[in-house]
């Protein structure tokens, strides 16, 4: 996969933003616990991926309704589908001086064309001591669904089917997309979101 970054700044992968709220202070507090001063640049980032993959869960596998958007709230009710769980990782990563960005994929929304497409988010992460960017996918495991931390193979929640019309976005966006907010902003229920609302590409 070659990826194309949306800014060739990398302090434009560490600004805040509206949903990438990392001077919030309950992400602060969260950065404190997860991290100390000996730790390296792959270390925090191995860190922020696994806690939001394990520790904050996706709305779908819960049946939750609430919608999240913004970092801050994620964590605060630990639960969000992919874009929330993107912009909390992103949060978390920025806090600590790791630029990090927002890619998407296009996938069938359950298993087939028939029923639907919707669109994926994950996170690239620039490892500064590698000089180089990975792909997270903090969506959180489940049977069928094993993504891993991994800084040589990616090891993403989906592999791609070009064949059902199926794709990966290059683009590693400094923001959420556009769609991705309005799509979280003008929900309520997170499930008939999830079912019915979500865009099919960006």
């Amino acid at each position: 996969m070659n990826l194309v970054t949306e800014s060739s700044n990398l302090q434009d992968y560490l600004k805040e933003q509206v949903e990438v709220d990392f001077s919030h202070t309950l992400i602060l507090e969260k950065a404190e616990e997860l991290f100390n001063n000996t730790h390296s640049d792959v270390e925090k980032t191995k860190k922020a991926f696994e806690f939001v993959r394990d520790e904050i869960d996706h709305s779908w596998d819960i049946k939750g309704k609430l919608v999240t958007c913004n970092a801050s709230d994620v964590l605060a009710n630990k639960q969000g589908i992919c874009y929330a769980k993107s912009h909390l990782l992103a949060a978390i990563l920025r806090s600590q001086g790791i630029p990090t960005g927002f890619c998407y994929q296009r996938l069938m929304l359950f298993s087939t064309p028939e029923e639907g497409y919707c669109v994926h988010a994950l996170n690239a992460v620039y490892i500064k001591s590698l000089s180089k960017w990975i792909r997270l996918d903090a969506r959180g495991n489940k049977k069928g669904v094993d993504a891993r931390f991994s800084i040589e193979k990616e090891k993403l929640a989906f592999t791609i089917n070009k064949e059902l019309g199926e794709m990966d976005y290059p683009v590693i966006y400094v923001h959420p997309h556009p769609k991705v907010i309005e799509v979280l902003k003008e929900n309520s229920d997170a499930i008939t979101m999830y079912k019915e609302r979500l865009p099919e590409r960006l």
